[in-house]
């Protein structure tokens, strides 16, 4: 498919497709059905129509936040095997890509003597591993190196536990640990090719998308009950600053997505840390503004309002807040001259 011809649906469209408001629907169903409507080739980053990926993460994440989780997931594993040339992709497949560490859960990448690798250890935040057939892992080799793997998750040694997810918000998702015991991995890449790719935050950059997605589908309750409220100037007062914190985080998402396409080898960290600090103050501005001026009716009555509003917080929180603040920081101190004239 070529990079820009993938059609954007409508919100109604894709609320069709997905039915999310239906108690049978789960995530896992939600992303196999834009697999089979095709709805999961999005353009690379980097490609020409960046934009256009970053829209079809907003428009899923409008529709459904632990939907979104695994949308990205899947999608960004497809654009990580292409960008390093990974092993192909079986047909109907679904993919995670895992690749966060802590201390005390981390997964080792061995080869034994027949030449197979296999992966042991415990790894935590397995977003879907319930559902899914495939992920890719970090993982570290032998030799101390951070690595990446894919790994069928289907087969024996892979074991998905129940532990490791408390949250109300993101329920839905599932993050929970998963332990390998000589399981079956492939290396996809170089030791630190994941890490090093351009790619990789090109990637980050499109959760500040997801987020944005969020925090507009928040702001429409607000837009619906002015449009056929009472005139409120409080309310009004609200919107407005909702409407000012959205355009600005559009305004710079746009000029993001063409500079990543402008720019596709460029490092692109500060690019990335700039968008998701600007859409998290949004999104966080948004959902403090929208609940206060819609008050408890929404979230104490609205399943798919109250839904929203406990996941996001917890999605927000895959920001490293002030810690990306100060690596931003740093970047900008780097330069010769302020980057900031008009």
């Amino acid at each position: 498919m070529s990079q820009h011809t993938l059609p954007l649906p409508s919100h109604a469209a894709l609320d069709a497709l997905l039915q999310p408001q239906d108690r049978a629907f789960h995530p896992i169903e939600g992303l196999r059905r834009l697999r089979d409507a095709g709805l999961d080739q999005l353009p690379l980053p980097g490609h020409g129509a960046t934009l256009l990926r970053w829209q079809m993460l907003a428009a899923i994440a409008a529709i459904d936040l632990s939907l979104l989780k695994l949308y990205e997931g899947h999608t960004d594993a497809l654009a990580i095997l292409a960008e390093i040339d990974g092993p192909g992709v079986p047909a109907s497949s679904s993919w995670g890509v895992w690749c966060a560490d802590m201390p005390d859960a981390r997964v080792q990448l061995q080869q034994a003597a027949d030449g197979r690798y296999v992966l042991d250890g415990r790894k935590a935040w397995c977003c879907g591993a319930n559902g899914l057939s495939h992920a890719l892992i970090s993982c570290w080799n032998e030799h101390g190196q951070a690595c990446l793997a894919c790994v069928a998750l289907s087969q024996p040694g892979v074991h998905v536990t129940d532990e490791g997810w408390h949250a109300v918000g993101m329920l839905a998702c599932a993050s929970v640990d998963v332990t390998f015991s000589g399981a079956r991995a492939f290396p996809v890449g170089a030791p630190g090719a994941y890490l090093q790719r351009p790619g990789f935050w090109h990637g980050g950059a499109g959760i500040a998308a997801a987020w944005y997605g969020a925090a507009c589908a928040v702001a429409s309750h607000l837009h619906a009950r002015a449009q056929h409220a009472t005139p409120d100037p409080v309310r009004l007062a609200q919107l407005g600053q909702i409407d000012c914190a959205l355009r600005a985080a559009s305004a710079l998402l746009r000029e993001g997505a063409a500079e990543i396409d402008r720019h596709p080898q460029s490092d692109a960290t500060a690019l990335a840390l700039r968008l998701r600090l600007t859409v998290e103050d949004a999104a966080t501005q948004v959902l403090h503004l929208a609940t206060r001026a819609l008050g408890a009716g929404p979230l104490c009555r609205d399943a798919r309002f109250a839904r929203l509003v406990a996941d996001l917080p917890v999605f927000l929180r895959q920001s490293h807040a002030e810690r990306d603040q100060a690596m931003l920081g740093g970047i900008v101190a780097g330069a010769e001259e302020h980057p900031w004239a008009l």
